[in-house]
């Protein structure tokens, strides 16, 4: 057998029996550009390919080949697996997983419909987005939106094992796509809309038993920290880091939540992932920086001991959720080769920081348009707020205007791309403000616990509400951006064929060389908010991304809203999108003409 045969039929047969084989194989297969084995790509996230018979040269000639449709409405995040010859392909709500051969023109091998109370769909915030399942040990690994977690048969699609990772009654549920991590699966929980105290979680991998939480605020013993060795910007936090950032018992419905993605560096044993805003979206009535809402952590994926965290917005009041993509590239940071860890957060500011340890080496705008804060404070990591766009200066009722970003960010959790070969990022952004007007809110459990009315826009006399841009992490700035009428909320993909793809929100999939000019585009059936992905079958190299328009973007054709103000304020940004697309899910793979 050839390495790369054992590695196929270890993947698809389901030979790797122990959790840390099943560690040892997927770090295997992530290096196999021919298969797409993880929602991410690989652990560091880069979301870049090594396969090059699609170039800058004959992308021209891309084509469609084959499609699948889903079945479901509503927005579709997130991308398809493939292991070996089988391509695993997720929906939205009810959270379908379908099982097609790759050998035999896509024939349905499984298909598994979880049974779940459709009462969840009101308690999911902004469309019922599922962003992937995730593959080891033989087994896929789904999280439900009704907060269940659910090993199956690779092979057969049959039930393995199911937990309950949260309460929807609470307004807990799950978006998030799963990370294997050695023998765990680890899972977040979605719910700061709810009122709900965010956390990841482990899982054993080979029978669902749970191992560790870790809470994203609270006393010590829950956020799993340690006071003195547990550092920020290379100072230990202290004892109560976060009980002494919320007034009473506020942090027991602080959000937190855990949403988006998880990389993880096996050299150093570290996982890494961001934290949401912390509820409610009034800031008047939670004083305090509410740590450690708005962070980054690095945790040890054996124990869930926390070894760094950084804050980058100390009490928001905007909702810039921090749960966007850390990705992991060794590159030069001013002059300086660096392990760096490089996140494009909600705020509007990327950020590198070295990844060994959290220092914060580069904090830069990345959109020019960016005017909540002046810039970062360098020693004290701490954004310097602009008064006239503090949505608590005004107090309650009082609507601050112009704010920018508006709340879904400079990018959501929609992932960048980076390649080894140019140094360079690959990022997917929103051009979009707003309006924040807050208000007193009560807390019950299981209703919306929000606090503020919101209107979003583009910019002053721009009419463009999305970017695609490229980013130097290690200098802080922009190498050029190109302008779309909408947000870009595909996650993007380099390849080592000097081809940059992403999606486009009136449903184009569209391919830019290294310089950004534009080689390709085609309309797939509806708007794209899935991740562009690519792999081999027959010695043929296919680029597939899911259409599906919807997401917070898309909320008002999704759920079929239309107030402006609706959709946390997005509907009204987006009302013309309409013109443009409609709902639907498929799946479109693209090859070269033979």
């Amino acid at each position: 057998m050839t390495v790369r045969t054992y590695l196929l039929a270890a993947a698809v047969l389901g030979l790797a029996t122990s959790g840390a084989t099943a560690n040892d194989e997927l770090i295997k297969l992530q290096k196999d550009p021919n298969q797409w084995v993880m929602p991410t790509g690989n652990y560091a996230n880069t979301r870049y390919s090594e396969l090059a018979q699609i170039t800058k040269d004959n992308v021209k000639n891309l084509r469609p080949v084959w499609t699948f449709s889903t079945g479901v409405l509503r927005g579709h995040e997130g991308a398809p697996l493939v292991i070996g010859d089988v391509m695993y392909v997720h929906t939205p709500f009810p959270n379908n997983v379908y099982a097609l051969d790759l050998n035999n023109n896509g024939r349905i091998i499984w298909k598994y419909e979880p049974k779940q109370d459709p009462s969840v769909i009101p308690v999911m915030c902004c469309d019922t987005v599922n962003r992937g399942v995730a593959y080891g040990d033989g087994k896929i690994i789904l999280n439900q939106a009704d907060a269940s977690v659910v090993a199956l048969d690779a092979k057969t699609g049959k039930e393995v094992w199911k937990v309950q990772n949260g309460d929807p009654k609470k307004g807990e549920t799950m978006t998030a796509a799963p990370m294997i991590v050695k023998d765990k699966v680890l899972v977040g929980i979605s719910g700061g809309e709810f009122g709900v105290a965010g956390h990841v979680t482990a899982y054993n991998l080979a029978d669902g038993k749970r191992v560790w939480r870790a809470y994203s605020v609270g006393p010590d013993d829950q956020l799993l920290v340690d006071p003195e060795k547990t550092t920020e910007l290379g100072k230990p936090i202290g004892k109560d880091s976060s009980l002494k950032t919320w007034e009473g018992d506020q942090w027991k419905i602080g959000g937190g939540t855990t949403w988006g993605w998880y990389s993880y560096d096996p050299t150093l044993n570290l996982i890494y992932y961001g934290t949401g805003n912390p509820s409610t979206w009034n800031p008047v009535q939670r004083p305090g920086d509410n740590k450690w809402s708005m962070t980054i952590f690095a945790r040890d994926p054996d124990t869930g001991m926390a070894r760094w965290v950084y804050q980058m917005t100390p009490h928001d009041e905007w909702d810039y959720d921090g749960v966007n993509e850390m990705i992991l590239a060794d590159i030069d940071v001013k002059g300086q080769p660096t392990k760096a860890l490089v996140h494009f957060d909600r705020n509007g500011f990327a950020y590198t920081l070295n990844r060994e340890n959290g220092e914060l080496l580069v904090a830069e705008k990345y959109d020019p348009k960016v005017n909540w804060a002046t810039h970062v404070d360098m020693k004290t990591g701490r954004p310097q707020v602009v008064k006239d766009f503090s949505t608590q200066a005004g107090g309650e009722d009082h609507n601050t205007k112009n704010i920018c970003p508006a709340a879904l960010g400079t990018k959501d959790q929609q992932p960048a791309a980076f390649s080894p070969k140019t140094k360079v990022f690959y990022v997917p952004t929103n051009h979009v403000c707003m309006d924040y007007e807050p208000f007193k809110v009560s807390y019950t459990a299981g209703q919306p616990y929000v606090g503020a009315t919101l209107s979003m826009y583009p910019p002053q006399g721009e009419s463009h509400l999305g970017n695609f841009i490229a980013w130097d992490a290690g200098q802080g700035k922009i190498l050029w951006s190109i302008p779309e009428p909408f947000s870009v909320w595909s996650g993007a993909l380099a390849t080592a064929g000097d081809v940059i793809f992403y999606g486009t929100l009136e449903g184009y999939l569209k391919a830019v060389d290294p310089q950004g000019k534009e080689l390709y585009k085609f309309k797939t059936p509806s708007g794209i908010i899935g991740n562009v992905m690519t792999y081999t079958h027959g010695g043929k190299q296919y680029v597939a991304v899911l259409s599906g328009v919807g997401g917070w973007a898309g909320i008002g054709m999704a759920a079929g809203l239309t107030k402006d103000t609706d959709g946390l304020g997005a509907v009204g940004a987006y009302k013309a999108l309409a013109n443009y697309t409609q709902l639907g899910g498929v799946l479109t793979v693209f090859s070269l003409p033979d």
